[in-house]
């Protein structure tokens, strides 16, 4: 059913007011954010369908960037990494742009449906598609929730056509749709290295993500003295990196902490804020974590003192572009504490806390209220993790089934 324009209204509204209020940057500018929507308001309130209303509101969000705002409904498309389990590279091929498939997670919508690495995309359903070089073009194509849809793509010299069929997923959270892959896959492991691949953290809490990753170190992993976490593609999640984390090193350690606009103007230390230090292994346990921290914007968080482990000091973390949220913090965490070699391409840069909020009318707003800030003072959103070990990611190499990111992981391991 079409908005009239009274509810448009009332929508565009309540963003300006939540807005205001919550943005989580201490710098916010009350007098910009008005000129935005002011700008904006006569295309908002005099759309005529409720995909131009969706659209009017997502060109006036973009203009926050680069944290991310976001108006959700039913309808709305989804960023690949989330809607199919598989990220976008633009590569020009036979003097075009083309996207190509980059990281495609294990058990995820792509990767059921046969989709490789290095497979170029030429059409969804019927429509051919093709990325724009142009400014504020899309970076890749998004995608509906609980649809099915048939994708074309070509592979290999000579090139060879294929018809795929895709099914995302009826979306667990309203306010975080995504299809969920595996999110822990072992792999085949070089002498005593052993090769984890993270592709996602699932849940808001993690407990099913820690019990699986207890199990997988006391077993699979047992006898390794080296250790690859392949974060490539993971577009973050909740908070079961913390156990992740607890693993790269024996003693507790302050990891980093969120810092709400509240926290900032006030100049809150801190170090007076409530410490989470364990991912629970029991759901038994929600009840005391709701009492601890309901309400509470900003916490502290630290590692689990797991104890000393073989891999700890020889251990290499792979990312690239699409490397986001929860699995930057790790990367960051053991980049400045010196207990990982980083090898691959600079991460996304985002990271923030995030929460939504009801609009009416089946509409909800994703806002940035807090950011991360590591114990050591440094913040990821807008700035990403450089590897130590850079190595660019080729089309051509993932079509010959080449991995020279994971062979640079291997090499920095041997050398260890």
């Amino acid at each position: 059913m079409e908005l009239s324009q009274s509810q448009r209204i009332t929508v565009l509204n309540r963003i300006q007011r939540l807005v205001s209020e919550k943005y989580f940057d201490p710098n916010f500018d009350e007098v910009l954010w008005k000129g935005i929507v002011d700008n904006h308001r006569e295309t908002v309130v005099e759309a005529k369908t409720e995909t131009a209303f969706e659209r009017a509101v997502a060109a006036m969000l973009a203009e926050m960037a680069p944290s991310p705002l976001a108006l959700l409904s039913n309808r709305t498309l989804i960023a690949p990494p989330n809607a199919i389990n598989a990220s976008f590279s633009v590569q020009t091929i036979d003097g075009e742009p083309h996207w190509v498939f980059k990281d495609v997670l294990p058990g995820g919508v792509a990767d059921r449906a046969g989709i490789k690495a290095g497979d170029v995309l030429l059409a969804i359903g019927d429509e051919p598609v093709r990325p724009s070089l142009s400014d504020g073009a899309p970076a890749a194509p998004s995608f509906e929730m609980h649809h099915e849809f048939s994708v074309d793509v070509s592979r290999g010299d000579p090139p060879e056509e294929f018809r795929l069929a895709l099914k995302t997923a009826t979306p667990k959270y309203k306010d975080n749709p995504y299809s969920e892959p595996a999110a822990l896959t072992t792999g085949a492991q070089t002498g005593n290295i052993a090769y984890l691949r993270v592709s996602l953290f699932p849940g808001a809490v993690g407990i099913d993500f820690a019990n699986e990753l207890d199990s997988i170190f006391a077993g699979r992993f047992k006898n390794a003295d080296r250790l690859i976490i392949d974060m490539r593609g993971n577009p973050g999640g909740g908070i079961g990196g913390l156990t992740l984390m607890s693993y790269l090193t024996p003693d507790r350690r302050p990891i980093g902490y969120s810092k709400s606009r509240e926290m900032a103007l006030s100049n809150t230390s801190p170090d007076s804020l409530p410490v989470f230090d364990r991912v629970p292994r029991s759901k038994l346990a929600l009840p005391v974590l709701v009492f601890k921290f309901l309400g509470k914007t900003s916490i502290f968080l630290y590692t689990e003192s797991l104890g000393k482990r073989e891999w700890h000091g020889r251990t290499a973390i792979l990312v690239d572009e699409h490397t986001a949220g929860a699995a930057e913090m790790v990367a960051q965490f053991a980049q400045e504490n010196h207990l990982a070699t980083i090898v691959g391409m600079k991460t996304a840069g985002r990271l923030v806390t995030r929460r939504a909020s009801k609009l009416g009318f089946g509409y909800r707003l994703v806002i940035p209220i807090a950011a991360y800030v590591s114990a050591k003072g440094t913040q990821i959103e807008g700035n990403g993790i450089t590897p130590d070990v850079s190595i660019p990611w080729s089309s051509e190499d993932a079509s010959a089934g080449l991995d020279r990111q994971l062979n640079g992981a291997i090499e920095s391991l041997r050398a260890a």
